[in-house]
């Protein structure tokens, strides 16, 4: 299971989560890992798009507190009813909005953690924060270390699907 932070424009218009720009990336991540997109449900924690309206664009604005407090009960009963072996937070929003305002994906992301939500959980960037950053050396950066996150994920996916009964 995969959880990003909320639908973008591209998300919001087609009613699909990560089908933009950020959605290809991190298909492309999933790829070079060995993970089909196709065995993963994909979510937000944030079920609506905010943004802010800059002449006919819509561009993106964090949500809050109380907008992440107001869907975490969705968030909850798609854990209860995907039961993910492995959940991938992509984001700082995604990651915080289950284990806690105080967590820090910088610190602990690609790595993989015991939560109540899944047998494995992983914390990495989200892949838009790859492609907002600063210039092309900076985005080659980020792209290589979003990259190996997704890869770490590669024996536990494995081990999973081993795991899954035959059928």
């Amino acid at each position: 299971m995969l959880v990003g932070e909320q639908p973008g424009d591209a998300e919001d218009l087609a009613g699909r989560p990560f089908v933009g720009a950020a959605g290809k990336l991190l298909d492309e991540a999933l790829s070079a890992a060995g993970i089909p997109r196709v065995d993963a449900y994909v979510t937000n924690a944030v079920k609506h798009f905010k943004y802010k309206q800059r002449g006919k664009r819509r561009i993106h604005d964090k949500p809050t507190y109380y907008q992440i407090r107001a869907c975490r009960p969705w968030l909850e009963a798609e854990l209860t009813i995907v039961r993910p072996s492995i959940l991938v937070l992509l984001g700082a929003t995604a990651a915080q909005s289950l284990l806690g305002s105080a967590f820090r994906v910088t610190q602990h992301r690609g790595e993989a953690m015991r939560t109540p939500f899944a047998a494995w959980t992983f914390a990495t960037v989200h892949p838009a924060s790859v492609l907002r950053a600063p210039d092309e050396e900076a985005r080659r950066e980020a792209r290589d270390a979003f990259f190996a996150d997704i890869a770490a994920i590669t024996p536990y996916y494995l081990q999973a699907m081993a795991a899954r009964p035959a059928g």
